[in-house]
């Protein structure tokens, strides 16, 4: 843990020194953006399309867990699909039991899906995670193993822009401490070091989806809005970007955080961040856990070189509602638990009725286009392929789902198979070592499908065929 005498030196030496200068520091990733890439997901088309259904597979059956929202369960049951739901993640000795049989699984923070879980997944098709992020998935093994992941990147960004708004205003008037006073008979009614928002300098970590609603929000308040990322990004009103991480830690009167986990952004908030900060101001972390060093945020709270600071996310966190948040699960708790003018809430940014609602749907959504078209647009780890969708009178035709791995000579063999064939569309992609191909096959029936799926399954760079007709 730093020592206050630490943040106290740097504190006074960042004072000293010019923004942007050698002396100035930064441990600011540098690699990708925050906002990431957006493309819209699009299912409809212009005519009826033929209802798709797989080839020697049976019911498509679904485990969801952590109480994915009904709307997400209201989809798949529409598509006849077996749904198994729960309310909580699930043990590993469990979830390995259960993850067995299923085509389908739908998560949200809590359930780890690593090699050692996904390896006895022998149906599994796809993974969808009902939240933003993804790194509780061992995303490189799943697409190896033919598995595509979808996510909901952005359906949740309004209720967290919103979340972080309170939190600023509840910092600005210690509402949390006079709350917790009021509850224990103390009547305490003080204006010392209670500010308005109107007129304080904002500063955004990380200018994507969250960070640009944000944005537009801080400044319907009155606040100066200033963001710092990796790449330039168009600002939204008048909200400017600045060069460098140190800039904007200089000038903010809040400093809020909206980044991925990368190994760039582990522990890019410490000892010399909170240094870089003015005297007095504000933390605020509702991206992941692991981006802020919480015993040198600590140290700055102590010696009051902080105002506050709110976390809704913790490097570890409680598996299920109910269990503690105690110092078996993070040893510094205690410690922070017992500052003032700190606001903890549980990991509850994007926990709203109607983002969970979007939510459901644009990951259920996701998911069944991919298990019932082959359609990969969106997915996280996978290369993005689709077709449009087959005409209701192509009573003879099939769709061929074809993972590989991306080694040269692949797709002439596979070609040398549905030569004999018609070939109606055809498109193929890759990413890293993983590449897929959809094709559709017209002038086939029941023999020539099972023939095809032989053929294709004892290629020999094959991860997964899927044939739907």
């Amino acid at each position: 843990m730093s020592s206050p005498q630490q943040i106290r030196d740097l504190a006074n030496s960042m004072a000293q020194a010019t923004i942007g200068s050698p002396n100035a520091v930064s441990t600011s990733p540098t690699a990708t953006s925050y906002m990431g890439s957006y493309r819209p997901r699009s299912y409809s088309t212009t005519k009826p399309t033929k209802a798709l259904r797989p080839f020697s597979t049976g019911d498509i059956k679904i485990l969801l867990l952590e109480n994915v929202n009904q709307t997400a369960i209201n989809i798949f049951n529409q598509q006849g699909y077996q749904v198994e739901f729960h309310k909580t993640s699930l043990p590993d000795e469990e979830l390995i039991e259960k993850i067995k049989d299923v085509h389908v699984i739908g998560i949200r923070s809590k359930t780890r899906l690593t090699e050692n879980i996904l390896k006895h997944a022998k149906n599994l098709v796809v993974i969808g995670c009902f939240c933003i992020g993804t790194n509780q998935v061992d995303l490189e093994f799943a697409a190896k193993s033919g598995i595509a992941v979808f996510n909901s990147p952005f359906s949740n960004s309004r209720s967290v822009a919103e979340l972080v708004i309170a939190e600023i205003i509840t910092l600005s008037r210690q509402v949390g401490d006079r709350s917790m006073e009021m509850h224990n008979g103390v009547w305490n009614k003080v204006s010392a070091k209670c500010w308005e928002i109107r007129g304080k300098t904002l500063g955004i970590i990380g200018y994507g989806h969250i960070g640009a609603q944000l944005s537009v929000l801080a400044e319907a308040f009155g606040m100066t809005v200033i963001y710092y990322d990796v790449l330039m990004i168009m600002s939204l009103g008048t909200a400017k970007q600045v060069s460098t991480l140190d800039e904007l830690l200089s000038k903010a009167d809040f400093v809020t955080l909206h980044v991925p986990e990368t190994p760039e952004t582990k522990n890019m908030f410490s000892t010399p961040q909170f240094a870089a900060m003015k005297n007095g101001a504000y933390l605020i972390n509702a991206s992941r856990g692991t981006v802020v060093d919480i015993p040198a945020l600590v140290d700055a709270l102590k010696i009051g070189k902080l105002g506050g600071a709110a976390l809704d996310v913790y490097p570890q966190e409680p598996r299920k509602n109910g269990e503690f948040f105690n110092d078996d699960l993070n040893t510094w708790t205690t410690e922070l638990t017992s500052l003032k003018n700190v606001i903890l809430t549980p990991h509850i940014g994007g926990s709203t009725e109607e983002a969970q609602s979007a939510i459901g749907v644009e990951v259920a959504t996701a998911v069944t286009s991919y298990v019932n078209e082959g359609s990969s647009i969106g997915a996280v780890n996978f290369p993005e392929v689709t077709l449009r969708g087959l005409d209701l009178d192509n009573a003879d035709s099939v769709r061929v789902l074809y993972i590989h791995k991306n080694v040269p000579g692949v797709l002439k063999t596979v070609n040398d198979i549905l030569s004999s064939y018609n070939i109606e569309k055809q498109f193929s992609d890759s990413r890293g070592d993983v590449a897929y191909l959809m094709a559709d096959i017209s002038g086939v029936d029941s023999s020539d499908i099972e023939k095809l799926y032989e053929h294709l399954e004892q290629t020999p760079y094959k991860i997964v065929t899927r044939l739907l007709y």
